[in-house]
């Protein structure tokens, strides 16, 4: 986060606390053009199917279709089920990674947008 090239968008309750947060970039591996990278959202636990997430993803989109970016990709661990949220609005898995940590082996799944507007009508 303290990367300054990082677009973050936070949510917090009427008090002041911090209930989470997405952040975009474009990956030093993406190398692709016109394209940029939803990189992170988190939500606290006792803060999920609020439709705060959404939120959290109609800002970063805004943010993608400001920068005229014409392709979106997101990582996301295989076990992780914000998978679901992602396809839902309308990521296309493009490839899978095996990823090696010590003796354990992860499938990181590589999704992509090719439409910032279908998107953000959806959110």
């Amino acid at each position: 986060m303290a990367d300054k090239s990082n677009y973050i968008v936070v949510s917090e309750t009427d008090e002041g606390h911090i209930t989470g947060f997405g952040t975009a970039s474009k990956r030093d591996t993406n190398t692709v053009a016109n394209s940029g990278d939803l990189t992170s959202i988190y939500l606290l636990d006792e803060y999920h199917s609020q439709g705060i997430g959404k939120l959290l993803m109609k800002a970063l989109f805004l943010q993608f279709k400001k920068l005229s970016y014409e392709k979106v990709f997101v990582e996301v661990l295989e076990d992780n089920k914000t998978r679901f949220f992602y396809e839902y609005y309308g990521a296309q898995l493009i490839d899978t990674v095996q990823l090696q940590f010590g003796e354990i082996v992860v499938n990181e799944l590589i999704y992509e947008w090719t439409n910032i507007d279908e998107v953000l009508e959806m959110l």
